[in-house]
């Protein structure tokens, strides 16, 4: 890395020349997580975060002073942005695009710490995966995220449905189901959603809940299949969160979901020590898409919704 002081700096990537700067920056002060610190994480886990990321449009959530100060959300793309930063215009806004390592890094130095995306490509109006947020009151709850993920998994088995999961990175569990490309819509999706999360409920209705109002749940976990739709978006596998631990929404084997398993197990640092010694989970998720007897199963829920 090229320096012109101690805290700044430029990196030549992909042919393009990137400045970064106050790398000294502390952005995590629990953990002692600095600017610099940050990038290189972003650097490693590039093979395995930006096939997620790319052809989506992007929301960041940028913290300009670490976890010191405020935050803001950025959908459109500013004017300063480097002519490599390749971008999509949909109704008024200009997404970004993070489709490479130079545009991940410049979001990086721009203290993006956390990376939202849709469920949909750019190239697409139909979701490529569905996704069911586990959403549990607090981190004390997360056991009731960890009930409600295997019970859905049981359900999905039963189905011959194969599917994914992912921490958070704040107090939930996240499952993800991946679909074959632009066959579905998300009407389809939501008919399948909406039949899982009344299922659980009325299975287990002191444990769980779809009540979107947030002071009418008590200490039940949330099954947000409403989350699943078009314009909605949904932390990216490998993003940072704005916690004071910098805990990483991390994919997990679905042997590690038991109730050992806690959220603060998936700091930075770990996550790395991860990727050195096991394949990303999420990495067989193209294979499946191809396998998966969705529409057989939303033509059974039809049938019996339409009686």
């Amino acid at each position: 890395m090229a320096s012109s002081s101690k805290s700044d700096g430029q990196l030549n990537i992909e042919g393009n020349t990137i400045q970064v700067t106050s790398l000294d920056k502390i952005l995590y002060p629990k953990m002692a997580i600095n600017k610099q610190t940050y990038l290189q994480y972003l650097i490693e886990v590039k093979s395995v975060m930006l096939p997620f990321l790319k052809n989506r449009c992007l929301t960041v959530k940028r913290y300009p002073h670490g976890m010191f100060d405020d935050f803001f959300y950025q959908k459109n793309c500013p004017d300063y942005a480097p002519s490599f930063v390749e971008t999509f215009q949909q109704d008024d806004i200009r997404y970004i695009l993070c489709n490479d390592l130079s545009t991940l890094i410049w979001l990086g130095n721009q203290l993006a710490l956390e990376f939202h995306i849709p469920f949909n490509k750019v190239t697409s109006v139909c979701p490529s995966e569905i996704v069911f947020d586990l959403d549990p009151p607090s981190r004390d709850h997360f056991s009731l995220a960890i009930e409600a993920a295997l019970q859905i998994k049981t359900i999905l088995d039963r189905l011959e449905l194969h599917s994914f999961v992912k921490t958070s990175g704040n107090k939930g569990l996240q499952i993800y189901i991946p679909l074959q490309e632009n066959q579905f819509t998300y009407e389809d999706t939501r008919i399948f959603t909406q039949f899982v999360a009344e299922y659980l409920v009325d299975q287990s209705p002191d444990s769980f809940t779809i009540e979107r109002l947030k002071n009418k749940r008590g200490s039940r976990c949330y099954i947000d299949f409403l989350q699943h739709a078009e314009g909605k978006t949904i932390i990216a596998p490998y993003s940072l969160r704005g916690n004071d631990e910098g805990l990483v929404a991390t994919p997990l084997e679905w042997n590690e979901v038991d109730q050992q398993l806690t959220p603060l197990q998936f700091t930075m640092d770990a996550v790395l020590e991860r990727l050195e010694n096991q394949e990303c989970p999420f990495t067989k998720m193209d294979a499946a898409r191809k396998k998966q007897p969705f529409e057989r199963i939303l033509t059974g829920l039809l049938k019996q919704k339409n009686g």
